[in-house]
């Protein structure tokens, strides 16, 4: 009898105890559907929470977030310009967007919501689809001359060490832009021996191992000269060569992000350079705008950029100090093939200088 007894007591709980069975219908134990080691990928918490949602209809909120940036790098160039040019900022700093998704990531995993994983899949997909390539080292070896293009920046107190940046980086074509007063002829003094033939044109100037000829100012709306074109004569034969300073794009209070006068600017080099008699031609300089900005469309539709073709990475030239954005740039089109682009090390200026090097096809 008293085994009897104890038998029937231990299959009654007792009062005040849990069933292993919650009211609820849940199963507490471990294995059971809501217990330690069940749950969506076996992991504990993932099943129905306290009130009970279950993971697919948590995190309603990081999912739609993350929507929202997938709709952003998808459709960014119908982000308008008509609200402070916050299609152009956008377009500026993009590839930074990506870092949106480990935010959500985490806030996913914390919510438990395997809604909202499988919605940070499109804006994983979409960016990699935008920028993956550029992960890559796409350089193809040495190619048969080097172009650099730098902004050396008007209050550059060092352009003693510039000059000896601009020497040591092998480039045959230099070209420069922010050159002015005593620092102009610093350059012109301290690359003579390197570089024989050079031309300036208001502010901007190029440098060459190679004869230079038939300079003439590109007007690109200004009212100063920031631009020109030249002919080098390569040992493969001539190149046209425009050197480009394209007006500073700012964030102001007042204005949004400005962006017209460079847009003018950008039509206007763009239609010099799709008027061009050569079929060889190149474009070095700060054109202050990256080649994912609707508003340099004019040029960049016709060009092919060095960096996106044989670069090793995104190339961030500016700010010098933690570059965010690539804005200035080496492109080309005709028969020139890039087969590498990187950029150099930090001197007296606010960029980077960029260097390509070009194979002729």
């Amino acid at each position: 009898m008293a085994q009897a007894d104890s038998a029937d007591r231990a299959a009654v709980p007792e009062a005040g105890g849990s069933d292993p069975a919650a009211a609820d219908g849940t199963d507490a134990r471990p294995g059971g559907p809501g217990g330690p080691g069940a749950g969506f990928l076996g992991l504990r918490g993932w099943g129905r929470d306290g009130r009970g949602s279950t993971t697919w209809r948590r995190g309603v909120a990081v999912a739609v977030l993350a929507l929202l940036t997938a709709a952003l790098l998808a459709f960014h160039a119908e982000v308008p310009n008509t609200v402070g040019n916050l299609g152009s900022l956008l377009e500026t700093f993009l590839p930074w967007l990506g870092l949106a998704v480990p935010v959500l990531l985490v806030a996913a995993l914390l919510r438990r919501s395997a809604t909202a994983l499988v919605a940070l899949l499109v804006p994983v997909l979409i960016w990699l689809n935008m920028f993956g390539g550029l992960l890559t080292d796409k350089s193809g070896g040495g190619g048969d001359w080097t172009v650099l293009s730098h902004n050396v920046a008007a209050a550059n107190a060092d352009t003693r060490g510039t000059v000896k940046l601009l020497k040591e980086s092998g480039a045959q074509v230099v070209a420069l832009q922010e050159l002015a007063g005593t620092a102009l002829r610093s350059y012109e003094t301290g690359l003579a021996g390197t570089y024989p033939y050079h031309a300036v044109e208001g502010t901007v100037g190029l440098w060459s191992t190679y004869p230079i000829s038939g300079v003439s100012v590109v007007d690109i709306k200004m009212g100063w000269t920031r631009a020109f074109r030249a002919q080098v004569a390569t040992p493969q034969g001539p190149v046209a060569v425009y050197v480009a300073h394209l007006p500073s794009v700012r964030l102001k209070a007042e204005g949004g992000f400005t962006v017209n006068q460079r847009d003018a600017s950008a039509q206007a080099l763009g239609d010099a350079i799709q008027a061009e008699p050569l079929k060889k031609v190149l474009l070095l300089g700060d054109l202050n705008g990256t080649m994912n900005d609707r508003s340099l469309a004019p040029v960049s539709s016709q060009m092919r950029s060095a960096q996106g073709a044989a670069g090793d990475g995104f190339g961030f030239s500016w700010p010098a100090a933690f570059p965010m954005a690539r804005i200035d740039q080496i492109m080309s089109k005709g028969g020139l093939r890039p087969t590498d682009s990187r950029t150099l090390g930090r001197d007296g200026s606010d960029h980077l200088a960029v260097v390509a090097a070009y194979r002729y096809q």
